[in-house]
């Protein structure tokens, strides 16, 4: 069996270094969010914390999108961090660090936007607050349950790994309807 996973790894791999046209590991990234990820879509704390969220930016308009996402780009790498620590310190952002350490490396990331593609929580700090004008916010969010948009994997220097990312709409309990998204990055490797 480990002869057999070695092959399919060493396989996969190769067309990903080779710039496969399409994503060899979309079905067991697929597969992995269906049965690891979606139960956490509708628990209680990020439906809880991306409701608050959407009430709180129901105002703001692009402009003030704009200066949001600008704030945190500039907090990324400075000493203070009152906008990305708002986000990473708050109990959202504590269940999805707890889901990313019980994932034993899988997951690299992992991240929950609101209705306007606003990070409401996330493991880590991402590189931007709004995630709005990416195909993970645009093709999830406001769309059905179960939809799902998987991106390419790429190899990433700094983690030594393959990761791709799945990203899924989080559908309100009460309502039916679409309130955010959740963007869950996967090394593609530990997928075999």
């Amino acid at each position: 069996m480990t002869d057999m996973k070695s092959l399919l790894l060493a396989t996969a791999l190769g067309l990903v270094a080779g710039a496969a046209s399409a994503n060899d590991f979309e079905p067991s990234m697929r597969y992995y969010t269906e049965n690891e990820v979606l139960v956490w879509t509708s628990d209680p704390v990020l439906i809880d914390a991306i409701r608050k969220q959407n009430r709180r930016h129901a105002e703001l308009s692009d402009a003030d999108i704009t200066a949001l996402d600008r704030r945190w780009q500039a907090e990324v790498n400075a000493e203070s961090r009152p906008t990305i620590d708002g986000v990473l310190s708050n109990p959202a952002s504590d269940f999805l660090r707890d889901r990313q350490a019980a994932s034993a490396g899988v997951i690299s990331e992992v991240f929950v936007m609101d209705n306007r593609g606003l990070n409401v929580a996330a493991s880590d700090a991402t590189s931007d607050y709004w995630q709005g004008d990416e195909a993970k916010f645009n093709e999830t969010y406001g769309m059905p349950a179960g939809t799902m948009h998987v991106s390419d994997v790429e190899f990433d220097e700094s983690a030594k790994s393959y990761l791709g990312q799945v990203s899924l709409p989080i559908i309100d309990p009460d309502t039916g309807q679409s309130i955010g998204a959740i963007t869950v990055g996967l090394n593609a490797e530990m997928l075999f």
